[in-house]
């Protein structure tokens, strides 16, 4: 099957540019500050202690503060969380683009610690409102605008130090963060006219979901230890790569660009995994994929300890783009999964769910970012890199073989379950004295039976929304207004329906 762009309507194809625009800016401003800050920062004094935990807490603060605003989405608004953070993290771009007029060693460092924190905040408060409302815009094809988005804060991450570098040589300090936190802002100004409205506040959230009720579900805790270990690798090649290449001696050029070969495959290929998802391959097939692609870059990159030789240097950009394949493979499938996971176990099939997957996406791969680098540091310390890789090796490993004994031991959803409705019992009292009445397929049925319907939905799915787009939440199909019908295959993707034309032929 040949690969085809899905059919958008003119709202969502301008969401999606729009969303990309803002990951894009968003990436830059986020990343920009990596190549000349540790300088400016020595020269007020600082160390590398204090400068790496100014760039070390920004992961930590998204830890800690994406679950709250996930639970808490679908009160605050998506819309209003989504520009609230682009807002915020412009600001702070701006922000720390002034640090250099700061006199003093710790007025520097604890206005570089405030500034980062309320950075972290906004973007924590971007990527859980954005994700959030792909799962709701997109319906049909979440898993590949996810990815879509993903590749261009991939490159975004890239471009930033890239565009941050040559904006520092033209105009100093400032002018970077000036020029690129404005950017920031348009992007915002841009989505506040294009996103849809919020609408009404959502109805089937009679019991607030909690990230721990979500986490007791298997199958979405196995999704987030993939994106921890997943991002635990990125974290641990961003620390130790540089020193690992230094034995061939490459010029600042060629380095920068070792560091952008997984991060350039990982944005390139990310939307082709997000098109399998889509196309009803399973989300923990491509983790496991994913989990063979890790395993096998960082046997390349070292090599690993039980390969004879030394480290050569093609094989190691080889193993960086297995690696690159593999982060793709992973961070697409888990979001995914979790999504589909958590509605098929009962969970609300709308924004309060998208919401707090989000959040435990997004403070899972945090969670994973600020321990890669840590525990990188320690193992290269005390274990050198060729051996410190088998520990990334073993985790996803690990990971992998759990993902393939849960799809082996997985019960299999039943085609059809019979469901017997309030409305069915009413309806066979008052048939009782006619001797037969019509089930939905319009067969006959002795009386004194309940009608029965046919449906094909995951267990747990207390009802049918179709959710193309925040306005359609109330529709027709909205769960308390609808009767038990005979649906053909449901979609995999969040609720759509797939068969159309035989449900208007019900109607």
């Amino acid at each position: 099957m040949l690969f085809t762009l899905p059919d958008f309507t003119k709202r969502q194809w301008l969401t999606l540019v729009v969303f990309g625009v803002a990951d894009f800016c968003n990436a830059i401003c986020v990343s920009l500050q990596a190549p000349f800050y540790p300088k400016e920062a020595e020269r007020k004094g600082a160390t590398a202690t204090e400068y790496g935990l100014v760039f070390g807490i920004f992961e930590l603060v998204v830890f800690l503060v994406s679950p709250f605003y996930g639970q808490n989405l679908n009160r605050i608004g998506p819309k209003f969380l989504f520009n609230g953070g682009i807002f915020t993290v412009g600001t702070c771009a701006i922000l720390f683009g002034l640090l250099d007029k700061v006199e003093g060693h710790y007025p520097f460092i604890i206005l570089s610690f405030l500034i980062r924190i309320i950075e972290a905040m906004g973007n924590a408060a971007f990527l859980t409102a954005s994700f959030a409302i792909i799962a709701k815009e997109f319906p049909d094809n979440v898993a590949t605008t996810f990815a879509s988005l993903e590749t261009f804060f991939g490159l975004g991450l890239i471009v930033g130090p890239t565009v941050g570098g040559a904006l520092y040589e033209m105009g100093g300090y400032t002018t970077p963060f000036a020029v690129l936190g404005s950017a920031l802002f348009l992007s915002a100004i841009m989505t506040a006219f294009v996103l849809p409205p919020n609408g009404e506040a959502e109805v089937n959230t009679k019991e607030g979901a909690s990230l721990f009720k979500v986490l007791k579900i298997p199958g979405v805790l196995l999704a987030s230890c993939s994106i921890i270990v997943t991002s635990m690798s990125i974290g641990f090649l961003q620390a130790t790569l540089e020193p690992h290449l230094r034995q061939f001696s490459l010029s600042p050029v060629v380095l920068g660009l070792m560091f952008v070969i997984n991060g350039g495959t990982y944005a390139l290929t990310a939307p082709f995994y997000g098109w399998l998802c889509d196309k009803k391959v399973l989300p923990k097939v491509i983790t496991v994929m994913g989990c063979i692609s890790i395993i096998i870059g960082f046997s390349m990159v070292g090599p690993a300890p039980f390969f004879p030789g030394s480290t050569v240097l093609w094989v190691c950009i080889v193993g960086l783009v297995f690696h690159g394949l593999g982060i793709a493979a992973q961070l697409v499938a888990s979001f995914t999964d979790a999504l589909r996971t958590c509605v098929a176990h009962g969970f609300p099939n709308n924004l309060e769910t998208y919401g707090l997957i989000s959040g435990l996406w997004t403070s899972t791969f945090a969670l994973g970012a600020f321990i890669g680098p840590s525990l990188a540091g320690i193992l290269y310390d005390h274990m050198g890199f060729r051996n410190g890789t088998m520990v990334v090796v073993g985790l996803n490993a690990i990971v992998g073989i759990v993902v393939v004994i849960f799809i082996c031991c997985a019960k299999r959803t039943p085609a059809y379950k019979e469901v017997v409705t309030q409305e069915d019992l009413k309806s066979n009292m008052s048939l009782t004295d006619s001797g037969s009445h019509l089930l939905s397929n319009g067969h006959h049925t002795p009386s004194g039976r309940a009608n029965s319907v046919a449906i094909e939905r995951p267990p747990g799915m207390n009802g049918i929304i179709t959710c193309n787009s925040y306005k359609n939440r109330h529709g027709t199909w909205h769960m308390k207004d609808t009767g038990a019908v005979l649906i053909g295959p449901y979609s995999s993707s969040y609720g759509s329906l797939e068969s159309r034309g035989f449900l208007e032929s019900l109607a």
